[in-house]
């Protein structure tokens, strides 16, 4: 069991591709988020550096995509990003009019993402970006051959099927230098970022607790999904990976975890099977979790709890005090400390912190949620990838976005909690390749 400090290998890939999140400052702002003397301005960080916004090209998301128009969508909230550039499909005339339907002009929507990164690595006005969106065992290929051509990658959760596919995703991120964006993108709620500067800034003394849940009811019915109709890719482990309910919701629990913890799993000693009988693949996991400083957590995650929508809760607890937050109300932190009443922090509240306040982007009092959260990932690595073009330093800040180490974590946590689960719950070394 590793316990106390990281091995300086992971320390410095936690850094890897100009992500070093440094000291999380703790300056507090006023309740508009801005802080007093200065002048409340719009300004578009990305234009400011590079005099353009970033050109955008997307594969996959296409019609009928959920994921996809969440994606689109997070690019223009903020104006970092131009659309120019596209494959929605795996059939080269749906791909080519659902490209058009979005505005992409005719001799840019692409038959296939290889084509796009090719053509696109040889214009003079050619994307900067690469975001993928496709199913799972398609993104090691699709990342390799971005990455290869010159471009910064976004890409969808989780960052690989394989730990060896994800472990080469990183060394190639090493290798080029360029940025890449993981969209676990509950990381950029306020909230969540409020939670990990008060973690990070000692609120909560040593941690000692964590749990997780994120629990969901969209798989209860027994008939999902309706084998005449055939298997979406998600139910294919060899397309959608070894864990359904770990790589689809289980790599987002984790993360969490990590993220405002600044933790690392160490081991893990879990269940992972499915609740509804018939079902092939999984859609349950349950684990008892130990942590890189000595502290306990449990882990539980099911997409078959009947009439549950999005219900990703996570508390945190530590010598000082512990802090609880839930998905379905993502406005509200609730941070109870050892000694005082209980506090309700909220996006530009009183006491809100830096990596909260540039969350945000109204005044106190109005709702933010899954839109935001998706493009505050989506701006930050905007920042990061102007700044590495323009070789200029980039705001620390912007610099809390998952990156591919994240990812490969992620991906070792998967594979280490269906081991156990194989062992009869077994205790199991959580950090893979990088536990060396």
């Amino acid at each position: 069991m590793l316990v106390g400090p990281l091995s300086e290998r992971l320390r410095k890939r936690i850094r890897v591709g100009v992500v070093d999140f440094g000291p999380l400052s703790l300056r507090t702002v006023t309740r508009t988020g801005i802080e007093e003397g200065e002048e409340n301005v719009d300004t578009n960080p990305v234009i400011e550096t590079l005099g353009r916004r970033l050109r955008l090209a997307v594969v996959g998301g296409g019609p009928g995509s959920f994921i996809g128009a969440m994606h689109r969508a997070a690019a223009r909230i903020d104006d970092r990003y131009e659309l120019v550039a596209g494959v929605l499909s795996s059939d080269p005339e749906r791909s080519r009019l659902a490209a058009i339907a979005i505005g992409i002009e005719p001799d840019r929507a692409y038959s296939d993402a290889y084509t796009l990164i090719e053509a696109e690595a040889g214009r003079e006005d050619g994307a900067d970006v690469v975001a993928i969106m496709t199913p799972n065992d398609s993104h090691h290929a699709y990342s390799m051959a971005a990455l290869d051509a010159g471009f910064d990658v976004i890409c969808d959760k989780p960052i690989t099927n394989t730990i060896e596919e994800a472990m080469d995703v990183l060394a190639k991120v090493e290798e080029t230098g360029l940025v890449f964006c993981l969209t676990h993108n509950y990381t950029g709620y306020p909230m969540v970022r409020q939670a990990r500067a008060m973690v990070g800034s000692g609120e909560l003394g040593e941690i000692r607790l964590v749990q997780v849940e994120y629990v969901q009811g969209g798989k209860a019915d027994e008939s999902d999904p309706d084998p005449g109709e055939g298997l979406p890719w998600r139910y294919d482990p060899v397309r959608g990976g070894p864990s359904l309910v770990m790589g689809d919701i289980g790599t987002h629990a984790h993360n969490l975890a990590r993220f405002i913890t600044g933790l690392e799993v160490t081991e893990v000693a879990a269940e992972v099977g499915h609740i509804v009988p018939s079902r092939l693949v999984d859609d349950y996991a349950g684990a008892l979790l130990r942590f890189s400083n000595g502290a306990r957590g449990t882990f539980w995650v099911t997409q078959t709890a009947a009439g549950i929508e999005n219900a990703l809760r996570i508390r945190v607890s530590g010598t000082l005090g512990s802090l609880e937050w839930l998905q379905e109300r993502p406005t509200r932190l609730r941070f109870n400390p050892l000694d005082g009443p209980a506090e309700v922090r909220t996006p530009n509240g009183p006491g809100t912190l830096p990596i909260s306040a540039r969350a945000t982007r109204i005044v106190s009092g109005h709702p933010e949620g899954f839109h935001e959260g998706f493009a505050n990932v989506y701006s930050d690595a905007a920042e990061a990838i102007a700044a590495r073009r323009a070789g200029l330093p980039v705001d620390p800040l912007a610099l809390h976005f998952p990156n591919a180490t994240d990812g490969a974590l992620g991906v070792a946590f998967v594979d280490a909690a269906v081991a156990s689960s194989a062992a009869n719950g077994a205790w199991t070394d959580a950090l893979g390749p990088f536990s060396d």
